[in-house]
Formats: structure tokens, sequence, C-alpha cells
């Protein structure tokens, strides 16, 4: 009988163990606060859709291993509206709630209201704006993922005033990105020998009828506009103007991509002479365009990432491999140190925007690349150096 009694224990051991699920894997989880609602909602989501593939990718290759342990990588993503305030009670809920010791956010405006806690929160602020003034603050847990703004302005401007004219309708909008946007190119704009003729910004995140703003900015007779906010509104913009009979050239805020601008109006006809960042689609690098291959691939065939996509991927990548080189998932510190030499190790496959280094500053350094709308395609620009 005792010896029943002893079997049955053991089997009952036994059958317990292997009805215990298995020990869970250890998660890092990289918080994400931006528009996923309004006016913005398709850029919030392709920057969030360069995070979730990075993830994937790294997920299906068994995690990320740092100092001896392997974890699978999560985001948490919080639709902020493109509210600045509400970016930041989003992140001090992720870092509190789900100890993100990274957070995302694709706004200037976020980025600044992220600024003002996160040495306090103690935590990575990885903003993608191309203001230059987000690294030039001191900052010690701040990335700037895209190339600053600044270096577009001479270009864009000497491009406009050889096709069309030196007179500068300003449409773009009240966002805080675009008012930085428009105070520091129009001294570029009126230094290369162009005027100001109107300026009438507008709420590119909540409006849908721009007849009544661009009426107004079109009456002062200008050869070519500065728009600028998220794609859709944007290309409602330029539609409103050809509408109204403006046949000049039109500077795009990077904000705004080319192929996505088409793709809300029914064609790139309404953008001719148009000058602002190249997309991805266009951008033959060997690199970028294996990253889209395997977008489209898990994503669908119709489905093409654009510039910020894109950079958000390579961040994600720069970020895991910082963790790796500081050996900690949980300082920020220690990661933000690890930045430079973690970019300097990614395979091109994982850095399809060729990031070459991480200044001091955050600032991430990679090369600036300008597209045109000529004859109904996008076309690169290289501007020449005289």
């Amino acid at each position: 009988m005792k010896n029943k009694i002893v079997l049955s224990t053991l089997a009952l051991a036994a059958s317990l163990q292997m009805a215990a699920p298995a020990v869970a894997q250890e998660t890092i989880k990289i918080g994400f606060s931006g528009p996923l609602s309004g006016g913005a909602a398709l850029y919030g989501k392709n920057c969030l859709a360069g995070l979730e593939f990075a993830a994937s990718e790294v997920n299906a290759k068994g995690g990320v291993t740092v100092a001896g342990k392997t974890y699978k990588v999560e985001i948490i993503p919080l639709d902020d509206k493109y509210a600045p305030s509400e970016t930041a009670v989003n992140a001090k809920r992720l870092v509190q709630q789900s100890k993100t010791p990274v957070v995302f956010t694709p706004h200037s405006g976020g980025a600044y209201a992220l600024q003002a806690i996160n040495v306090q929160d103690n935590f990575l602020l990885a903003g993608y704006t191309s203001v230059p003034a987000l690294t030039e603050r001191g900052n010690p847990l701040t990335l700037r993922i895209p190339p600053t703004f600044s270096s577009y302005f001479e270009p864009f401007s000497k491009y406009e005033m050889k096709k069309f004219g030196t007179k500068l309708g300003v449409a773009g909008g009240d966002h805080d990105y675009a008012k930085a946007w428009t105070s520091l190119f129009v001294p570029v704009w009126e230094k290369s020998g162009g005027t100001v003729v109107a300026s009438n910004p507008m709420s590119y995140n909540k409006d849908s009828d721009f007849y009544s703003g661009v009426s107004k900015v079109l009456a002062a007779s200008p050869n070519v506009l500065f728009i600028g906010g998220a794609s859709e509104p944007t290309a409602l913009v330029a539609k409103q103007a050809r509408e109204l009979g403006f046949a000049g050239g039109f500077v795009v805020m990077d904000q705004a991509k080319f192929d996505e601008m088409a793709k809300a109006i029914g064609g790139m006809d309404l953008l001719e002479g148009s000058i602002g960042t190249l997309p991805s689609a266009a951008d033959d690098r060997p690199a970028l365009q294996g990253f889209i291959k395997r977008f489209k691939a898990a994503r669908g065939a119709d489905t093409i990432p654009g510039t910020e996509t894109s950079f958000h991927y390579t961040s994600l990548n720069a970020v895991l491999e910082a963790m790796k080189q500081a050996g900690t998932v949980t300082d920020p510190k220690a990661i933000r140190a690890s930045m430079d030499k973690a970019v300097k190790a990614l395979p091109a496959d994982l850095n399809p925007n060729d990031v070459s280094s991480v200044l001091e500053n955050g600032g991430f350094v990679s090369p600036l690349v300008i597209g045109v709308v000529e004859g109904g395609k996008i076309v690169p620009y290289r501007p020449t150096t005289n």
C-alpha cells in the first residue's frame, strides 16, 4: 500500500510538472505617443508601423539578448491626438505603468513637452522631428531621429525661385513644427533674393476645408506656396490651390510625403513643380529597397513604407543594439551613452537610412535626400554646389 502511495505521488508530481507553463520570456517595453486619430493619424500610424515591424522581426528571430538574458520586444502605443499636453500625460503613464525606458514621439510639440519631464522621470526621449532646437537645448536623454530641416532650406529655395519666381505665399500649418519650419525657412528665402507676399497659417490637424485660407494667400499673387503638415491635409491644401487657379510651385515641408499626398488627391499631376523630401519608394539605396521588400511581404504588397516608417525601424534597431552594448534594458543614461557605438555596429539591413553616427547632442547623422515632381513623376534632386 505504501509503494502505491509513493508511486501515485510521483505520478501526480510528474503530471503537474508537465502541465506547468514554461517560464515566461522577459519583455522590453518601448513606449510610443503620437497622433493615432484626427488629421495626422496616417502620419502617426506610419511612424508606429516602423517600430512594430522592427519589433516583429526581432521577436521572430527569438528576441534580443542583453547581458545574458533574452527578451522579446513589445511596443506600447498611446494616442495623443497631436496635443503636446497629451504626449506628456501618455509618457508618464508609459513610464510608470509599463516601465518603458524609451518613449518615441513623432512631433516637436510632444518632444518639447517630454523634455520637461524625461530627466526627472528617467526615460530616453526618441523624437522624430527635424527641428534643430530639439538637440540644442542640452537635454542629456534626447535623441533626434531625422536630419535637421535647416539643411533643406537653401536647395528648396533655389529650385523654386529658378523655376517659378521669388514671391512666396506661406500657407503652412499652425502647429508647433510648422511654425518652427516657417520661422527658419522664411529668412533663408529672403536671403536668397525672395520676398514673402502673404502669410496665413491654417489648422491642418483640425480643418478639412481650406478654401478661405488658401484664397487669402493667393490674393497676393505668389509664385510659390509654402505648405506643410501631415500628408493628407497638405495634399488637400495643394489641391485647393490648383482649383483656385494657382499654377506655381510648392515648397513642401518634410512632414508631408509626395506619394501619400498623391494617393489622397488622386494623382501626382496637381503636385507638379513641388520640392520636398524624397519618398522611400523613389530612393534606390539597396538597404532601403530591401527594407521595403520585407515590409511589403509582411504588411501587404500595396503597403509602401515612407521615410518616417523606415527611420523608426532604424532607430528601434539602434536602441536595441545600444541596450546590448550597454548591457542594460532599464538604464536610459547608459543606453543613450551607447547610441553612437550602436548605430556604427548595425548591419546594413537594419539601417536602411544609412545613419552613420549619433552626435553628442543626440542627433542622428544621415544623408539628405530631396525629391521633386517633374513630368508627373517623383525624381531625386541633387543640388549643385555652385
